[in-house]
């Protein structure tokens, strides 16, 4: 995954821009976007039996994890996605309301005992996002490298605030597109 020094530089200076933009969204208003969210979801994703890999909440991005316990109550499996090391794809364990969790890398938390699982469907969150459905990330590599790697790749929804959305994306040959972008305002 080599990128320009260049494009390395804008991406580097792009997330820090966004992650400050995001983290000075009030709290109330990332509720509401939670919300609104949630109800976009609901519309999407909620067939009992299918295995939904949410996200456990770092950095003011949307709080899923009310709807995560709703949609679990109508027999929509949950699975968290679970780092192992650096520049190694993603795991996922499922996740049940009330059960044991441990810390990850960077101390996220996810199902101790769950079962490891292949989602349906993965919500991954979103730095930024363009209107091709290209996300920017924290820049590790972790979702891309996942989804490389399964032969059948699952649905992809990138989840995240309308005012992440950025123009002059470049999508590098590593990036893979989300199948959608959920925000409150709307979906792109």
């Amino acid at each position: 995954m080599q990128i320009s020094p260049e494009e390395a530089r804008w991406r580097k200076a792009e997330r820090s821009r966004l992650l400050e933009l995001r983290a000075a969204i009030p709290a109330e208003e990332r509720v509401r976007h939670a919300r609104a969210i949630a109800e976009a979801l609901d519309q999407m994703l909620t067939q009992a039996g299918e295995i939904v890999s949410v996200y456990w909440p770092i950095r003011a991005e949307p709080d899923l994890r009310e709807w995560m316990r709703a949609v679990h109550a109508r027999g929509v499996r949950i699975a968290l996605p679970v780092a192992v090391a650096l520049g190694q794809p993603l795991t996922f364990r499922e996740w049940h309301p009330g059960g044991r969790m441990e810390r990850g890398l960077w101390k996220i938390p996810f199902p101790a005992d769950g079962a490891q699982v292949v989602p349906t469907t993965v919500l991954a969150p979103v730095v930024g996002f363009d209107s091709g459905c290209y996300r920017l990330g924290y820049g590790g590599g972790f979702f891309d490298r996942t989804l490389a790697g399964y032969a059948r790749k699952p649905r992809v929804v990138g989840v995240g605030y309308p005012q992440l959305r950025i123009d002059g994306f470049r999508p590098q040959t590593h990036d893979i597109p989300m199948d959608k972008i959920v925000t409150e305002a709307s979906a792109a």
